[in-house]
Parts: C-alpha cells; sequence; structure tokens
C-alpha cells in the first residue's frame, strides 16, 4: 500500500462525489464537475460505508478494478445507499445526517497463513466456491476480535460457510486507506 496514497484534496474529491450521489438520488440538483487526479483515475476497489449517527445503513463495495477509481465511488454509493439486504434503503429525510466513510483498496494478495494477518491493518475476503465474505481492516478494530475470531465471524457471518470454513476456503488480505466526512475538511 506504501506505493499508493492519497491527499486530503483527493479525499474530499470523493467524499464530495460520493456524497452529490446520494444527493441525486432524491433530485437534489448537483453539479458534477470534479477535478479528477491521476490517483482517482487509478483502476482500485473501494467499499463506501453509510452511517446515520452510529448505525451503519449500507456498505457495499467492489474488490474489481475495471473502472477508475471515481466512478467506482459512485456506484458503490448507490448501491450502499439501496442495495444492502440488511437494511432498508436510505430515505430523502436521512440524506443530510448520512456519515459517508470510504474505503480504497490494494489488489487482493493469496495468503495461506491466518499469521499474515495483521489485526487492524488487513481486511480478509474468504471464497469458497461461489460463496464469499469480506471484513474490512476496521472492523478488527471496532470489535476488538483476535485473528482467529476475525477469520471465523467473516467465514460464518459473511461467507456462510461455518465458522472454520476458511480452512479449505481461499483465503485473500489487502490493506485499505479509510476515511470519512467527519475526518476529512
Amino acid at each position: 500500500m506504501s506505493s499508493f496514497f492519497l491527499t486530503d484534496h483527493e479525499k474530499n474529491i470523493l467524499l464530495e462525489i460520493s456524497r452529490n450521489q446520494l444527493k441525486r438520488l432524491f433530485d437534489y440538483n448537483v453539479e458534477e464537475n470534479y477535478p479528477v487526479t491521476d490517483h482517482l483515475k487509478d483502476h482500485c476497489g473501494a467499499f463506501v460505508s453509510l452511517y446515520n449517527g452510529n448505525n451503519l445503513r449500507g456498505c457495499i463495495g467492489a474488490f474489481r478494478i475495471e473502472k477508475p477509481l471515481y466512478e467506482t465511488v459512485k456506484d458503490v454509493t448507490i448501491s450502499s445507499a439501496l442495495n444492502d439486504y440488511r437494511f432498508s434503503p436510505i430515505t430523502s429525510d436521512e440524506v443530510d445526517e448520512i456519515t459517508i466513510e470510504i474505503s480504497v483498496l490494494t489488489p487482493l494478495e493469496r495468503i495461506q497463513s491466518l499469521n499474515q494477518i495483521e489485526l487492524g491493518k488487513h481486511g480478509i475476503y474468504i471464497k469458497k466456491g461461489m460463496l464469499s465474505g469480506t471484513f474490512l481492516p476496521q472492523v478488527a478494530l471496532k470489535t476488538n476480535w483476535t485473528v482467529d475470531e476475525f477469520v471465523g465471524h467473516c467465514s460464518r457471518d459473511k461467507a456462510g460457510i461455518g465458522w472454520e470454513g476458511w480452512r479449505d476456503a481461499e483465503l485473500y488480505r489487502y490493506e485499505a486507506i479509510v476515511f470519512n466526512d467527519k475526518d476529512i475538511v
């Protein structure tokens, strides 16, 4: 991850793009004229997490790198607001109360051992057949889980393959640049 970085200005642009996508859902009149830097044109994955107060209201992302980062952020913002099956869609009354957290991801790296996971630094992605699940790096910090709990919960609760299902699944790690519109001004 050390070779890729975002300036505060670029983070603010991504947050503005995400916020404007939310507003456009409810017919707010917003302009889409962003100063897109070379970093924002890079092809990398991203997740957008939407919070109302301390309550998660949506979190969806994409690992694939088919589009420039700023386009990916647009897409996953809409998906987080409307398509996260765990929550009802964001309403127009909530838009101004939503805090946006963006996680820009490094490429997935296949690992063979849980010793290769550093809590708070690495997110995990588990894949077994058509089933898969992920936890962003910040999940480990918010839950205070051990590595075994981090992987076990992801395996069972996200991938749906049981607590020990990761043992015969593909296991990947990744890093993220994480920022939100409360931290960046």
